[in-house]
């Protein structure tokens, strides 16, 4: 029982102090024999869970997290980045306007940055995204050994293009005049 809430206390402390988890869905959306992928994402932690939005236009992707599925949500240290503690979770998708729902909006809406429609966000996340709920569905997950780096996924909020032809002429006309 000591070691059950030890892990809870864990969990929650870690979560609430980490402004990005990694998760990884049980995929039951993916095609058969294909894992779903492991990914940052900002959240927040409210009410024992943590409260995620995504899948719509200019949103997070939450691939591979279904309702009522599972998934293994890792936490970083906050100071030094590396793994702190790793925890199984419930997916639970509320309805939109349910009062589990508006708790986790109102929660998310205050740590969203750069929105594109500042007040009227709740009303596209009803729209066109995913509101949902980890939550902890049992002690802590064994930290894995080693290295897990991976290639970055594909996205296309890409910075890679070549630069324009006339900057270097810029930069070093502005190092001249000082």
């Amino acid at each position: 029982m000591t070691e059950q809430l030890l892990d809870q206390a864990l969990i929650e402390e870690a979560t609430k102090k980490s402004g990005l988890i990694w998760v990884r869905g049980s995929g039951a959306s993916l095609p058969e024999g294909q894992e779903a992928p492991t990914r940052a994402l900002w959240h927040v932690w409210h009410d024992g869970a943590v409260c995620l939005v995504g899948d719509g236009p200019g949103e997070q992707p939450l691939t591979g997290l279904v309702d009522g599925g599972d998934a293994v949500v890792t936490v970083r240290s906050k100071d030094k980045g590396g793994r702190l503690v790793s925890w199984s979770a419930k997916v639970v998708e509320p309805n939109p306007a349910s009062p589990e729902w508006e708790a986790a909006v109102a929660e998310l809406k205050g740590k969203r940055l750069n929105a594109p429609d500042g007040e009227a966000m709740p009303e596209r996340w009803a729209r066109e995204c995913r509101v949902l709920r980890l939550e902890p569905s049992g002690g802590t997950v064994a930290l894995p050994d080693g290295s897990l780096a991976e290639r970055p996924l594909p996205t296309p909020a890409t910075t890679r293009q070549p630069i324009p032809a006339g900057l270097p002429r810029l930069l070093l006309k502005k190092r001249k005049r000082r």
